[in-house]
């Protein structure tokens, strides 16, 4: 059977290429809104956090009919953290649109889901996005992405794939490059023709693999996938299986079925092949199952999802404040909270350790934990994270780490210091393409190299650089990395901060915090231009006294403070501190409060 009425296709790109702004232009032409309905920008980034980045953190499902045929569409994250997103949900499709940046061509991102997409076997549509930049090089950019499917040996059809040129922000689409029509419709005229529609057998057992996960307070755990053989039933009993043998195979009943439809879901009593649907019902289901009927019980292969590469130690609050800001404190609230997050992302990876008030887990990048924290933060958790550490691995007796290939683009003027910084950090150049005016340089970089450098590239460009990073390979260990040139300013007592105190403290380094706000011993209160950690009193009170002097009662004057952001405080802190993370506030903090015991160590060090 082939359906000839539904096409199943991903977008893919690297960050910010302008997939969801696509997908938008996508939903308004194909007439899922109203004329009159007002509708927000990047419509699909739905969650907080993704509207405040401005990057998409979660694959989504929608649909849009076009000419009486179904497109169902996944719009999946370009971060290179959250690529177990990608790698997934390649198997509910047909084919994947590429997008690419007219300006920038390919990206490392670029390269990781086209590799996905061509193993998987998948037809490819080439979307060469914002072609209408002033500094587009569409020629260049198309050149670039044909080498690209050669040095990842692509099949002679592969490599045959249309190119569409198109501005997703003006919503227009042409097969060349100069001339632009009024919409989208050879875009979506591609996808009819070029996509190919899925096919099964209706009248075989069922067969249907999980490939995301959703979760509602209502109904429970909700599963998403494709079916690839057979008919699903609302109310009926299955048999659940995994390829892996993660599980023994259990029966289960489905309570409902529902396709997706636009922006919602329509709920059905069946959905045969080729339909994308979602199911309730079945409590115990995870990515990779597959839904069988119970008289044939046949997993289906699942794709094994790349290692995490940064860990981390996420522990109850233990700080003087402890318990005064969050509504979930304790060691149970965390641990139900962190092994639920493992039911949707199948990249995190959480153990328990000795102590049972702290936890490791695993994941892609620091981006991929940050967002894990901040949304933690949100729901009102309070608890304090180490600083990340690399996975370290043994390769044939050999100690290995994991290396990431960087790339950058920068202006010529500050090529020179990213070269000598990134040299600093093991980091290895291999390759320099001049762009005009500037310089696109690749580096293979040991991640741990990398932790603390965002914020000090952003500096060394004058805001001016884009530096993107995305796994590469495991390799020997490449010996000591200097740590954070930066020391650190140390409240000295507990109390509340005080402009006088903090006036001196300023001559010190650059504060983290201003007048009035709480503060406590061996908190993190500001940073030290010199190497080492620096003790300073915040709450001293000026002396009163009784006599006038001329000039004694001048205005103290603060340099305004740099208040650091949760990525900004994983990047700055060291091995010694913590993170106190609050739904109100995030404090860096010494693991030793004392300042008497923390010489000490230190003296014993020596």
């Amino acid at each position: 059977m082939i359906r000839n009425d539904i096409r199943n296709v991903a977008i893919i790109a690297h960050v910010d290429h302008g997939k969801t702004t696509l997908v938008d232009v996508l939903l308004k032409q194909s007439g899922v809104f109203r004329d009159n309905q007002v509708v927000a920008e990047r419509v699909m980034d739905s969650n907080d956090l993704e509207k405040e980045r401005g990057i998409t953190i979660l694959s989504k499902n929608t649909s849009v009919i076009y000419k009486d045929i179904k497109i169902n569409i996944i719009d999946t994250p370009g971060h290179a953290d959250f690529g177990g997103e990608v790698e997934r949900v390649l198997k509910m499709v047909s084919g994947v649109l590429l997008l690419v940046d007219a300006a920038e061509g390919p990206m490392p991102q670029t390269r990781f889901v086209l590799q996905k997409a061509l193993d998987l076997g998948l037809k490819v549509i080439v979307v060469i996005n914002k072609v209408d930049k002033p500094d587009a090089r569409i020629a260049e950019v198309h050149d670039e992405v044909l080498e690209l499917f050669l040095e990842l040996n692509a099949t002679v059809e592969q490599l045959d794939s249309p190119f569409i040129f198109c501005s997703g922000r003006s919503g227009t689409a042409s097969y060349l490059p100069d001339k632009q029509t009024e919409d989208m419709t050879p875009l979506f005229d591609t996808i009819i023709n070029y996509i190919d529609p899925p096919e099964g057998d209706e009248s075989a057992p069922l067969q249907m693999l999980i490939s995301s996960l959703d979760y509602s307070d209502y109904i429970g755990r909700i599963g998403v996938g494709r079916i690839e053989r057979g008919v699903l039933k609302a109310n009926s009993d299955v048999v659940v299986c995994n390829y892996h043998g993660n599980s023994a195979p259990y029966k289960a009943r489905v309570n409902t079925v529902s396709t997706f439809s636009g922006l919602g879901k329509t709920g059905v009593d069946s959905a045969t092949v080729g339909d994308i649907v979602s199911l309730s019902g079945i409590e115990e289901l995870t990515i990779g199952d597959t839904v069988c009927e119970p008289a044939d019980v046949t997993p289906i292969p699942f794709v094994k999802i790349s290692e995490p590469t940064v860990e981390m130690n996420f522990m109850v609050n233990d700080s003087p404040f402890a318990g005064r800001e969050g509504k979930f404190v304790t060691s149970r609230h965390l641990r139900e909270r962190l092994y639920k997050e493992l039911l949707k992302d199948v990249s995190l990876k959480v153990f328990d350790t000795d102590s049972t008030e702290c936890f490791k887990v695993m994941g892609r990048g620091e981006m991929h934990l940050s967002i894990l924290i901040e949304t933690m933060r949100r729901e009102g958790y309070e608890f304090q994270v180490s600083s990340p550490t690399v996975i370290m691995r043994e390769i044939d007796g050999v100690k290995c780490e994991p290396i990431e290939e960087v790339s950058v683009d920068a202006p010529d003027e500050y090529v020179g210091s990213v070269i000598e910084k990134l040299g600093r950090r093991k980091g290895e150049m291999v390759a320099s393409v001049p762009m005009g005016g500037r310089t696109r340089l690749t580096f293979y970089v040991p991640s741990r190299g990398l932790f603390g450098y965002r914020n000090e590239f952003l500096t060394d460009t004058r805001g001016k650089g884009i530096l993107n990073t995305i796994f590469h390979s495991y390799e020997p260990y490449k010996g000591e990395i200097p740590t954070r040139s930066a020391g650190a300013l140390i409240a000295f007592e507990s109390g509340e901060s005080i402009t006088y105190g903090l006036f001196n403290a300023q001559e010190r380094g650059r504060l983290f915090i201003g007048a009035g706000v709480p503060v406590y011993a061996g908190m993190v209160v500001g940073s030290s231009p010199k190497g080492d950690d620096i003790a300073v009193n915040v709450c001293k009170k000026k002396q009163q006294t009784n006599m006038r002097a001329a000039g004694k009662d001048d205005a103290l004057r603060l340099v305004p403070h740099t208040k650091l952001s949760l990525e900004e405080s994983l990047e700055f802190m060291s091995s010694d501190e913590l993170l106190e993370v609050t739904p109100k506030n995030i404090r860096i903090r010494k693991k030793i409060l004392d300042h008497a015991q923390r010489m000490r160590i230190a003296a014993h060090n020596k």
